[in-house]
């Protein structure tokens, strides 16, 4: 497959070729498996299934998304929002925020006149961080990382702890979701959420509550059209995207279901998989880092057919 440079690039390699032709040859590395591999190779056993009392099906014109609830990470949030599903809170609401590089977001945006939440609690204590006694499951990372003195995975979900203060939080990884708030730390409930669509915004961990993370229907975020107007607000009504149904996987009939692994991140594979993001094999790689960023472990999951 033939590769092309815009014009002006391609002067400068010019200019610089006999420099480039000069230069020690690069040791060609070692093949290694890749995280397909690695997948392929997996076993039964080193999978879960989805939570149907803690999945939300976010139905769209376009799809499905499929959110995955963290209820060690954030408990009351959690069922407050298992609430509003179970009521029917976000039926007809819409998706009215895109911002490039940042987050999608979804709920209610009308102050004068919001939905009535049901019998979900309007105002909630901040669940920001919580005591590491409520993760069990949590597998370290060995890297470096800027945020936290430790970061790895957790039944499925990139985290980070303190041990000093022994508390634990989930990471702002691409496919996060959180809740919206105001200046107070307690005035988000759940109503609100967004995903980060961007590039992964870590100097948010520890300031708002995230509740879960997109496990299927990324794509149908990721691509919506970007709000014109300040922090990617849609400014006509006619610009928002309706939400059909948010339901919890609990309630939905089995035949509408769709289903989905995640591979466990305390198992085996999903330590190969960690590895072979942080040291690549050849052909193609010519470096490999020997490090590896907590948001760019992916987390595979598959469907069930």
């Amino acid at each position: 497959m033939k590769s092309y440079l815009p014009a002006a690039l391609c002067v400068s390699a010019a200019l610089t070729l006999p420099l480039a032709a000069s230069a020690a040859p690069v040791k060609e590395l070692a093949p290694k498996p890749t995280v397909g591999d690695i997948v392929k190779a997996s076993k039964p056993a080193e999978w879960r299934q989805l939570d149907p009392a803690n999945t939300l099906y976010m139905d769209l014109p376009t799809g499905r998304v499929i959110i995955e609830l963290a209820p060690a990470f954030a408990p009351n949030h959690a069922a407050n929002i298992r609430t509003m599903a179970r009521e029917g809170y976000w039926d007809g609401l819409w998706i009215y925020r895109s911002q490039d590089n940042w987050v999608v977001q979804w709920g209610d945006p009308r102050e004068d006149k919001p939905k009535e939440l049901g019998t979900a609690k309007a105002k909630l204590e901040q669940e920001f961080t919580v005591p590491m006694k409520n993760d069990t499951q949590f597998t370290r990372l060995p890297d470096k990382d800027g945020y936290a003195a430790q970061v790895g995975h957790s039944n499925g979900f990139p985290a980070a702890r303190d041990p000093k203060t022994g508390q634990t939080w989930l990471a702002h990884c691409y496919g996060m979701v959180g809740v919206a708030r105001g200046n107070e730390s307690d005035s988000g409930n759940g109503g609100t959420l967004y995903a980060v669509i961007g590039n992964s915004p870590r100097h948010l961990d520890r300031n708002i509550t995230v509740v879960g993370r997109i496990v299927s229907g990324m794509p149908l975020l990721s691509v919506l059209p970007r709000g014109p107007a300040p922090m990617g607000m849609y400014e006509k009504e006619e610009q928002y995207v309706p939400i059909k149904s948010v339901k919890l996987m609990a309630d939905v009939p089995e035949a509408e279901r769709t289903k989905f692994e995640i591979m466990r991140t305390e198992s085996a594979s999903f330590q190969a998989v960690a590895e072979a993001q942080r040291n690549r094999g050849g052909p193609w790689t010519k470096y490999a880092a020997g490090h590896v960023d907590l948001c760019n472990v992916p987390i595979p999951v598959r469907e069930v057919k």
